[in-house]
């Protein structure tokens, strides 16, 4: 039996839309640079102000402080009072939806693309992730395509969430799982 190898030649992600033309695409990765990848400007409204006007959808009180790096921001919906850390990366090949209170701290990863080992090809996937109300995501983790973290659900430090994390449950660890429930007093 042949082995077959791993080809990047072959690598064709054709089908795949970004949702906006290559101008408009142009021009975010410049404002991304400039204004969200930068310890330059820490002004929160203006932040919030320029994804509305790239498509994002993004409710009142957002914290978005400095060297955020945000792929597409027309695939972002964030809710209210939501704070986003010092060096998060939010790469949103597609939607994303982070509800009201949410808290993702610093150097996490919102991932929504991954490949498929199993072809050739190396074929690009992606899944839409959905953090619910109150969701907190610990430092330096990861949450990887399709998750959906349920309402008040906690991913600790450092761990990765590769299916669906229960409401109101703290998970830790790569991958990570339940260790304990979340109560809140």
């Amino acid at each position: 039996m042949e082995t077959k190898k791993v080809n990047l030649a072959e690598f064709n992600n054709d089908w795949y839309d970004s949702g906006k033309n290559t101008l408009l695409r142009t021009l975010w990765y410049f404002v991304n640079i400039i204004v969200f990848k930068s310890y330059v400007f820490p002004f929160y409204k203006f932040k919030a102000l320029l994804l509305r006007l790239f498509g994002a959808s993004v409710g009142s009180s957002l914290v978005i402080k400095p060297c955020v790096n945000i792929k597409y921001p027309w695939f972002l919906t964030i809710g209210d009072n939501v704070w986003i850390g010092e060096d998060v990366w939010i790469d949103n090949l597609c939607k994303i939806q982070i509800g009201n209170n949410v808290c993702i701290s610093q150097g996490a990863m919102l991932l929504t693309g991954n490949h498929n080992y199993k072809k050739t090809t190396f074929d690009l996937i992606i899944g839409k992730i959905v953090l619910k109300e109150g969701v907190w995501i610990g430092a330096k983790s990861v949450v990887c395509p399709g998750v959906i973290c349920n309402s008040h659900a906690i991913l600790a430090v450092g761990s990765v969430a590769n299916k669906e994390l229960e409401a109101y449950t703290i998970y830790q660890g790569v991958p990570a799982v339940a260790v304990r429930k979340r109560v809140i007093v």
